[in-house]
C-alpha cells in the first residue's frame, strides 16, 4: 500500500498540539461524517503528462510521479476486474448447480460440473470464494490508492499564470512616496518596530514572555487601529454585496486538507497548528481539529456536503477571523515585528460561482477591485503581480498578489512585501468537499475564489512606516480610518485628537464619512 494511504495513527505518532509539517490529504483521517471527495481520476488518466507538468512547475516533485502511478494502478485494477469476472461466472454456475442440479440439465456450461461429485463442487466453490476475496481486496486497495494519489495532485494551472518562478508586474497603486529614492536629504525612515515601540503601540517583550517569539500585543491606538482597519475593509466589501460571516476558528483537519491549505514559508515547509486529543477521543475516532490559518477554510466548509441552488450563485461571503500560522519562519529582518507572526486578524473574501471561466473571472476581478480600493484609499504605494507557477499552492489555478513598499525592507525584495492575495481555484475545493450545484439539471461542481480584503499586521506595519513623521514623532492616520479612530488625524507623541463628542458620522454610498 502506498505511503499516502497511511494515517498518522498508523505511523505511531503521538497526537498533541503541534506544528504539522508537510501533511498530505490522506494523513488527515476522514471520519464517516466527512465529505466524500469526488475526483475526476479519468481526466488524470487521459492527461498524465499535463498533470505531471503541473506538479513539476509548482515544485511538487513527489506528486509528479503520481499520474504515472495512477495509470499503473488502473491497469492492475483492470486485470483484477477481468480475473474477478471469470471467477464470479464460474462461482455462479457452481452455486446454481448446488441449489438445484435438475435445473442445470442440458446446460453445456455445467456439463463438467455435473460430472463432479457434490463434495468436489463444494470444495471448488469454497476455493473460488477465497480467491475472489483476495481479488476484491486487491481491487479495493487499487481504487483507494488511486483516489489517495489523485487527491494529492495540485490543480491544473491557468493559461494566464506565468510559468517559472518570476512574477509578472501588472500595475501600480498610488504614487511612490516622496523619499522613495532614499536620498540622504530626505526624512529618516524607521521600521514599524522602532515606530511602534517608541510610541508605546507594541509590546513584543511581554508577548515573548507570555507566548514566545512570533507573538505580540497591540496597545492603545494600535489596538484601536486594528479595529478601524477591520471595520473599513468590511464596509468596502459590504458595499460590493458581500455578506458578512463570523466563522469558527477551529475546523476539522480533514476540512482544511480538502481546501488544499498547505501554507509554505520561505523554507518550503507546510505547517498548521493541530489540536491535541485525549486518548479517549482518539480511541473513539473523534476527528482531529486544527486552528484555521485563514477563514477561507471555515467558509469553504460551510457548504460541504451541500447542493447549492444555481440561482444563489455567485454566493459571496466576507469574514473576520483570527488566523494561526505555525510557519513564522526563522528570526531575522524578513520576519521581524508584525511582518510574519503566528496569530493575526484578517478580513477574507470567499465565493462560490457557477462552473466555468466567465462568472469566476467576474468575481475574481471584483476581489481585485476591492483590494485595490482599500489599499489605494489607505495611501500605500503598491504593485500588483501575477504570481508564477512556482508560487501557487495546491488549490489555486491563478493567483494575483498586491505588495506594498516598506522602507525598512529595502534590502529585502527591494522593499516590497505582500499585503493581499487573490486566487481562483476552479472546482478543486468543491470536489473535495462534495459541494455541488446543477447545470442544465445535471449535478456539477461550483468554482471557488478567495482573496484577502485586509490582513491587519502587515497593513498596520506599512501604515506606520510610510506615515511616520520624524519631526513631530507622529504617524498619519488615513482619512478613511478616522471614523473608527474617534477623529484622530495623527497618532503619536503629539497626536491631534478632536473631541469624540463633537464628531458624528454618516453612511454615504457605502462609505462612512464625517457628517
Amino acid at each position: 500500500m502506498n505511503r499516502a494511504l497511511t494515517c498518522l495513527r498508523c505511523r505511531g505518532l503521538k497526537l498533541q498540539t503541534r506544528a504539522v509539517s508537510a501533511r498530505t490529504f490522506a494523513d488527515n483521517k476522514r471520519p464517516p461524517i466527512a465529505p466524500k471527495p469526488i475526483i475526476d481520476i479519468k481526466h488524470i488518466r487521459q492527461n498524465p503528462e499535463l498533470y505531471e507538468l503541473t506538479c513539476l512547475e509548482r515544485n511538487y516533485k513527489n506528486q509528479a510521479t503520481y499520474p504515472a502511478r495512477i495509470l499503473e494502478l488502473h491497469s492492475e485494477w483492470q486485470v483484477l476486474q477481468r480475473q474477478g469476472r471469470a471467477l464470479r461466472e464460474r462461482s455462479n454456475l457452481l452455486r446454481k448447480f448446488l441449489a438445484n442440479p435438475a435445473t442445470s440439465s442440458g446446460d453445456d456450461d455445467v456439463e463438467d460440473i455435473r460430472e463432479m461429485g457434490r463434495e468436489q463442487v463444494q470444495d471448488e466453490a469454497r476455493k473460488l470464494k477465497g480467491e475472489l476475496a483476495v481479488i476484491e481486496k486487491g481491487e479495493a486497495e487499487a481504487v483507494a490508492e488511486m483516489e489517495a494519489l489523485a487527491l494529492e495532485i495540485p490543480n491544473l494551472t491557468s493559461p494566464d499564470t506565468p510559468r517559472g518562478d518570476e512574477a509578472v508586474l501588472l500595475s501600480y497603486i498610488n504614487d511612490p512616496p516622496t523619499a522613495f529614492d532614499n536620498s540622504p536629504e530626505n526624512k529618516v525612515w524607521r521600521s514599524h518596530v522602532h515606530v511602534g515601540s517608541e510610541l508605546g503601540l507594541f509590546d513584543f517583550a511581554g508577548a515573548a514572555t507570555a507566548s514566545g517569539w512570533g507573538w505580540y500585543y497591540l496597545v492603545g491606538e494600535a489596538a484601536q487601529l486594528e479595529q478601524a482597519l477591520v471595520q473599513y475593509a468590511l464596509a468596502v466589501a459590504t458595499k460590493y454585496g458581500w455578506t458578512q460571516v463570523s466563522p469558527p476558528t477551529m475546523v476539522y483537519s480533514h476540512i482544511g486538507a480538502a481546501c488544499g491549505f498547505q501554507p509554505r514559508d520561505q523554507h518550503g515547509e507546510q505547517q498548521v497548528y493541530a489540536i491535541a486529543q485525549s486518548k479517549a477521543d482518539a480511541d473513539r475516532g473523534v476527528p482531529e481539529m486544527c486552528l484555521a490559518g485563514t477563514s477561507e477554510i471555515s467558509l469553504a466548509g460551510m457548504k460541504a456536503n451541500t447542493t447549492l441552488d444555481p440561482e444563489d450563485l455567485p454566493m459571496k461571503r466576507v469574514a473576520v477571523s483570527r488566523c494561526y500560522r505555525a510557519e513564522a519562519g526563522a528570526r531575522g529582518a524578513d520576519t521581524k515585528g508584525l511582518y510574519r507572526v503566528h496569530e493575526f486578524t484578517k478580513v477574507e473574501m470567499f465565493a462560490w460561482t457557477s462552473p466555468g471561466e466567465d462568472e469566476a473571472q467576474d468575481v475574481f476581478e471584483e476581489m481585485l477591485d476591492i483590494q485595490t480600493e482599500i489599499l489605494q484609499s489607505l495611501g500605500l504605494y503598491c504593485r500588483v503581480l501575477s504570481m508564477p507557477t512556482a508560487d501557487l499552492g495546491a488549490s489555486a489555478t491563478r493567483k494575483v498578489d498586491m505588495e506594498a513598499w516598506f522602507p525598512s525592507r529595502q534590502s529585502i525584495n527591494s522593499g516590497w512585501g505582500e499585503l493581499t492575495s487573490a486566487s481562483t481555484c476552479t472546482d478543486y475545493q468543491t470536489r473535495r468537499l462534495a459541494t455541488r450545484t446543477r447545470v442544465d439539471g445535471k449535478i456539477s461542481f461550483p468554482w471557488t475564489c478567495n482573496g484577502t480584503a485586509l490582513a491587519v499586521p502587515r497593513v498596520m506595519a506599512a501604515l506606520l512606516e510610510n506615515g511616520w513623521d520624524e519631526e513631530t514623532g507622529t504617524v498619519a492616520i488615513p482619512e478613511v480610518l478616522r471614523p473608527w479612530m474617534d477623529g484622530l488625524e495623527r497618532m503619536g507623541r503629539v497626536g491631534k485628537r478632536r473631541n469624540a463628542q463633537e464628531v458624528t458620522f454618516k453612511q454615504k454610498d457605502g462609505h462612512v464619512e464625517e457628517a
